[in-house]
C-alpha cells in the first residue's frame, strides 16, 4: 500500500507538472499577444464570453485569464459585464483539454514528448522554443494519466479505501470540499477532473460522488483568485473574483441538490464512466454561463453595489505601463518599461519647468509645487530596476539585452538629474527668496535661455532613446561642449557686472554660479544617458567618451565630448 500511494503521489505530481508546463509554454509563447487580442474581443458579452473559452482553451488555466481579466478590469480599461462574461467563457474553455484527454490519446504521449524535447533543446529561445515546452507538458500528462490508472489499480481493492469512498458517497457536501481543497492546493482544476475521470476509469468513484468531485473542482478554481487577495485592497477591483465565486458556489449548490437525478440523467447518457466525468464537467460550466449570461448586467450592478468605488488619492509615484506577466515576452516587457521611462523625462520636464517658473516669478509658490516629483523619479526608477531585473535572461536576445541596459542607464541618469534639481537648483531659489533677493536681470535671462536649452536636450534626449539615431546622438553630445561655453560665457558676465558694483550681483553671486552649475551637471547627466549609448555601439566613444577632432573636457566626469556645430535655440 505504501508503494502503491507512493506511485500514485508522483504520478500525480507528474499530471501537475504537465499541466504546469503546458501553461507557462504557451504564456512564453504568445501570451502577450494573447492579452492583446482579448482585450480587442471585449466588446459584448458574446463576444467576451467566446474570448475567455479561445484563450483559456490555449493556457489550460481559468486563473491565468482571470489575472489577465483582472487588470483589465481594475485599471478601469474593462466594463465588469464584459469581464464577468470572460470569465464564465474561460470556465468553460477548461474543459476542451479535459474532453480531449477523455479519449484513448495514449499512444501520442512519447511522440509529443520526443517532439517537444528535440525543438527544446535545438533552439535555445524563440517561439519555437516555447512550443516544445507546451508539447513536453501535453506528453507528461498523458503518460501521467496512463500511470495513474495502473497506479489506482491496487487501491481499488483495498478496503480502507473503499470505506473512505463509501463515507464520501453518504456526504456529498463532504467530498466537494476535499475536491475543491485539492484544486486550491493544485491550482488546476484540469488536474482535479483528469485524476477524478482516473479514479472513475478504476471503479473507485462513480454517479455522485464523481459529480460531487468535479463541482469540487469547478469551486475550488474560484476559490484561489479570492483567497489569494486578487485585487488587494481595492472592492472595485475584487469585483471580478468575488463575482465568480459567487456564481460557481450558485450553481454548485443547485447540481447538489439535485445530484441524484443528475447522476441517474448522466449514466443514461453517458455509459462510460470517464467519459460521463467529462461531459459533466462541460454541461456544468455551459449551463452556469447560459444562466448568468443573460443577467449580468444585473448581477454587474448588484456587486458594484456590494463593492462600490473607494476614494484613493491618486500616487503619481505608481507605475502605469509595467505589466508583470508581459516579462514573458521581453520584446513586450521592454516596450512597456520605455513607456515608463519616458513618464520618467516628463516628470523630470516638470521639475525643470517649475524651476523656470520660480526663477522667473522669484515667489515660492512652483517651488512648493513639485515637492515629490524627485520621489516619484526615485521609486519608478526603483521599481523599473525589479521589473527589468525578473526578465529571464535566457530569453533575452543580443538586441533585447542591448536595450535593456540603455533602459536602466537612462532611468539612473534621469534619477540623477532629479537629484540635482531637487538638492541644487530649487534649494539655492528658495535661498533668494528667504533673503528677500533677485538676480540681475541679465543674470536671470542667461539662465533663463540656460534652462530652455536644458529642456530642449531633455526631449531630444527622449527622442534618441526610441531612435537610436546616429546623428541626433552626435549632435545632444555637442551640447555638452555648447553648454560649458555658455556656462563660461555667463560666468564672465557676471565677474564684469560683480566689478561694476551693481549690489543684486553681489548679493546673489553664489546662488547665481551655483545654478549654472547645476544646469551644467543636469545637461551631462541627460547626455550621458541618451547620446553615450547610441556612440559607443558606432564606435565613437573613446576612452575619453567621444573621438573627433576638437574636444571638450567636462571636469565634472572626466569626459572628453566632440564639439560639432549646433543648430541656433530660441
Amino acid at each position: 500500500m505504501t508503494a502503491t500511494l507512493i506511485d500514485f503521489a508522483g504520478f500525480v505530481a507528474l499530471l501537475l507538472w504537465g499541466t504546469h508546463m503546458v501553461q507557462t509554454g504557451v504564456q512564453r509563447a504568445a501570451g502577450a499577444r494573447l492579452k492583446l487580442w482579448l482585450g480587442h474581443a471585449l466588446r459584448g458579452r458574446l463576444s467576451a464570453f467566446a474570448a475567455g473559452i479561445g484563450v483559456t482553451a490555449l493556457l489550460q488555466s481559468s486563473t491565468a485569464t482571470g489575472l489577465m481579466v483582472t487588470g483589465f478590469a481594475a485599471t478601469g480599461l474593462l466594463a465588469l459585464v464584459p469581464a464577468l462574461a470572460v470569465m464564465l467563457g474561460a470556465n468553460v474553455g477548461t474543459t476542451l483539454i479535459v474532453q480531449l484527454l477523455a479519449f484513448d490519446v495514449q499512444l501520442a504521449a512519447p511522440l509529443l514528448v520526443l517532439i517537444g524535447v528535440v525543438v527544446f533543446r535545438r533552439l535555445e529561445r524563440g517561439r519555437l522554443h516555447d512550443l516544445g515546452r507546451v508539447a513536453i507538458g501535453l506528453g507528461l500528462m498523458l503518460l501521467a494519466l496512463d500511470h495513474l490508472s495502473g497506479s489506482l489499480a491496487p487501491l481499488a481493492d483495498s478496503q480502507a479505501v473503499r470505506t473512505l469512498i463509501g463515507l464520501l458517497q453518504a456526504a456529498p457536501v463532504a467530498a466537494v470540499m476535499l475536491a475543491a481543497a485539492l484544486t486550491w492546493m493544485a491550482h488546476s482544476s484540469v488536474a482535479v477532473v483528469l485524476l477524478v475521470m482516473s479514479m472513475a476509469g478504476q471503479g473507485l468513484v462513480a454517479g455522485p460522488m464523481a459529480i460531487a468531485l468535479v463541482l469540487g473542482a469547478n469551486l475550488g478554481t474560484a476559490i484561489n483568485p479570492v483567497l489569494e487577495g486578487a485585487g488587494g485592497d481595492d472592492p472595485q477591483a475584487r469585483r471580478l473574483p468575488l463575482g465568480n465565486l459567487i456564481n460557481r458556489v450558485i450553481g454548485v449548490v443547485a447540481a447538489l441538490i439535485l445530484i441524484e437525478p443528475v447522476a441517474g440523467a448522466m449514466g443514461r447518457l453517458v455509459e462510460d464512466p470517464v467519459r460521463m466525468v467529462a461531459v459533466f464537467h462541460t454541461l456544468f460550466n455551459l449551463t452556469v454561463a447560459a444562466v448568468f449570461l443573460p443577467v449580468l448586467r444585473h448581477y454587474a450592478g448588484l456587486l458594484a453595489r456590494l463593492l462600490p468605488v473607494r476614494a484613493v488619492p491618486a500616487d503619481p509615484a505608481r507605475t502605469l505601463y509595467l505589466d508583470e506577466e508581459a516579462r514573458e515576452t521581453p520584446e513586450v516587457a521592454l516596450g512597456l518599461a520605455t513607456r515608463e521611462v519616458l513618464r520618467m523625462a516628463d516628470v523630470l520636464d516638470d521639475m525643470l519647468a517649475g524651476a523656470r517658473a520660480a526663477l522667473r516669478s522669484g515667489e515660492p509658490g512652483p517651488i512648493a509645487a513639485l515637492k515629490g516629483l524627485d520621489d516619484v523619479l526615485d521609486h519608478v526608477n526603483r521599481a523599473l530596476k525589479t521589473y527589468l531585473a525578473g526578465i529571464e535572461p535566457a530569453r533575452l536576445g543580443p538586441a533585447d539585452e542591448r536595450r535593456l541596459t540603455d533602459l536602466l542607464a537612462f532611468a539612473t541618469r534621469l534619477e540623477q538629474a532629479g537629484d540635482a534639481v531637487d538638492r541644487g537648483l530649487l534649494p539655492t531659489l528658495g535661498k533668494c527668496h528667504k533673503r528677500g533677493v533677485r538676480l540681475s536681470k541679465e543674470g536671470q535671462g542667461e539662465l533663463l535661455r540656460l534652462l530652455d536649452r536644458l529642456r530642449d536636450n531633455l526631449a531630444q534626449a527622449a527622442a534618441l532613446l526610441m531612435t537610436r539615431d546616429l546623428r541626433a546622438a552626435r549632435l545632444l553630445a555637442a551640447e555638452k561642449a555648447v553648454f560649458r561655453r555658455l556656462e563660461t560665457e555667463a560666468t564672465l558676465a557676471h565677474f564684469r557686472r560683480l566689478r561694476s558694483g551693481r549690489p543684486e550681483t553681489a548679493l546673489t553671486s553664489a546662488q547665481h554660479l551655483d545654478l549654472l552649475r547645476d544646469i551644467k551637471l543636469i545637461n551631462s547627466q541627460i547626455v550621458a544617458a541618451a547620446a553615450y549609448p547610441v556612440l559607443n555601439r558606432a564606435g565613437e566613444l573613446l576612452a575619453s567618451r567621444v573621438a573627433g577632432e576638437e574636444t571638450d573636457e567636462d571636469e565634472n566626469e572626466g569626459e572628453t565630448v566632440r564639439t560639432e556645430p549646433s543648430p541656433p535655440r530660441r
